[in-house]
């Protein structure tokens, strides 16, 4: 049986969370690359130590996707945003008034007024932010079966030397030695893309003692040719398969659709209005291969393309995807992009890479009319063509900004009504319509919740305040506020980004 390296399915999430904090494709495993090669060959570290470092490299903005809506609602283009905050430095006064001063630029005039902003709400939103995003980072790096202390990493991403990061405001030798040498690998790599070796050594000695841990700094800059000697590698999936540590972890093939579950609630964190989709279309898709007499390894391949399909959507601001009007051309081009992205982020891994053509085709059409290829229904697959249905049935059942989520019925009506159209394959269509079939009673709750508490923990995923529950559900503040304790307490999660990860997980969204 074919084994899968966990590195690889790393390395896809790296290239995914790049896309959604807008920085340079690949960033995050050069980061990796720059960080572990640091830490092995200047510093000496403990293959413990080691492991850590790599792991938490690829892991590292692995929450960058759970606030992103809120963000968005502030700041117009949360992608943008992530872009700048990775390179903001609080800590030099006069840096940071000049980062101020470029800050928000993709909002044009109105920059200034959300550099006012970042300044007023960094204290409260932008806690709020990684307080959301560590422990959606603790929940879906948990489901990749990496070491708990590079889980507990993540927690450190946002801190700072000089105590002046966020969340938790931790500094020195408090944060973990992973976290600080992926700090100043993180820094290099940004600043030498730009500004090369002397640029690098320039950004990391000025960030030394306040963002930078000043003896990590030294040894950097004793030998910075040596420390980004890696990035001179052509190939950065291939520097970073390379640098794993050993003994590489892999997992039996079989475990391949659970460790595409977790990329797909990332993607699906990126709206309120998205989640649990990815697995809606994944069950759907697979339900329909069985039917389509698929044998048995054409079915989880099928599964696992539409676990992975939506991948380029975390590439496009928030904004949009909640847009409840119409998106105008620059949107929709925008829009059209994320197929590809999927494609180029699967293209890139070796053992997903024969996933891409299937799951990047889900918004290809059977008239041509599709993107981003324009494929033709003669030039699609069987699966690819039933993940399209998949995708487009999963939509309508399930609500959008614009409009109410349709019943199954009407659903199906509209989706061979697409078929009759020439859009979406007849067979496809039919077969995803059969195998969603009559909703199933549900087989007990998880963690003991009850089903009010499902109720409320869904609209709270949804990012709807306890006033908002309250009026939906008819109920009294008092008594949302109460329900969500409980829920708290029996799920462990203390977020809106934690639950929601634990109703994806079990099943409650949709």
């Amino acid at each position: 049986m074919r084994s899968v390296r966990i590195a690889e399915m790393l390395a896809a999430l790296s290239l995914t969370t790049d896309l959604a904090a807008g920085v340079p494709f690949e960033k995050g495993l050069r980061t990796c690359v720059v960080a572990t090669a640091f830490a092995e060959s200047l510093l000496g570290a403990d293959p413990v130590t080691l492991r850590v470092v790599f792991e938490t490299a690829l892991l590292r903005s692995i929450g960058c996707t759970s606030f992103a809506p809120e963000l968005a609602a502030i700041f117009g283009d949360d992608v943008a945003f992530q872009a700048a905050l990775k390179t903001l430095d609080p800590g030099d006064e006069a840096m940071f008034a000049a980062q101020l001063r470029d800050f928000g630029h993709w909002a044009g005039a109105d920059a200034p007024r959300l550099a006012r902003t970042l300044v007023e709400v960094l204290p409260t939103v932008g806690v709020e932010a990684m307080r959301n995003g560590c422990e959606a980072g603790r929940a879906l790096g948990g489901g990749l079966g990496l070491r708990s202390d590079s889980i507990r990493a993540l927690d450190d991403v946002y801190e700072r030397w000089d105590g002046r990061g966020i969340p938790d405001g931790r500094a020195g030798e408090d944060l973990s030695l992973a976290t600080r040498v992926i700090h100043l690998a993180e820094q290099a790599v940004l600043a030498h893309a730009v500004g090369g070796l002397t640029g690098a050594v320039s950004e990391i000695r000025r960030r030394g003692g306040r963002h930078l841990d000043p003896h990590l700094v030294e040894v950097f800059c004793a030998d910075p040719g040596a420390a980004l000697a890696p990035l001179e590698h052509p190939d950065a999936i291939a520097a970073v398969l390379a640098v794993e540590p050993v003994p590489h972890i892999t997992v039996a093939s079989d475990a391949l659709p659970r460790l595409c579950a977790v990329l797909a609630r990332l993607v699906d964190l990126k709206s309120q209005w998205l989640l649990g989709h990815s697995e809606h279309v994944a069950a759907l898709a697979a339900g329909a291969g069985k039917l389509a007499g698929l044998d048995a390894a054409a079915v989880v391949e099928l599964r696992c393309a539409a676990l992975l399909h939506d991948l380029g959507r975390v590439g496009v601001p928030s904004s949009i995807w909640d847009r409840p009007g119409p998106l105008g051309i620059a949107e929709m081009e925008r829009v059209r992009m994320h197929t590809y992205w999927t494609q180029r982020v699967l293209d890139r891994v070796p053992a997903l890479a024969h996933l891409a053509p299937i799951a990047s085709a889900h918004h290809e059409r059977a008239d041509g009319t599709g993107y981003h290829r324009g494929d033709s229904s003669t030039q699609l697959p069987l699966a690819a063509r039933i993940l399209a249905a998949a995708d487009t049935f999963a939509a309508l059942t399930e609500p959008r900004a614009h409009r109410a989520a349709f019943d199954p019925q009407a659903a199906a009506e509209l989706l061979m009504k697409e078929a009759d159209d020439g859009t979406l394959d007849r067979q496809s269509c039919a077969l995803v319509i059969e195998a969603a079939g009559q909703p199933r009673p549900r087989q007990g709750l998880p963690a003991g919740l009850t089903e009010r508490e499902v109720e409320v923990l869904c609209l709270a995923a949804r990012g709807l305040r306890n006033r908002e529950i309250a009026e939906r559900l008819r109920i009294s503040d008092r008594t949302v506020g109460h329900h969500l304790a409980h829920i708290y307490n029996k799920t462990g999660r203390r977020t809106r980004a934690g639950v929601a990860v634990f109703a994806m997980e079990h099943g409650l969204l949709p």
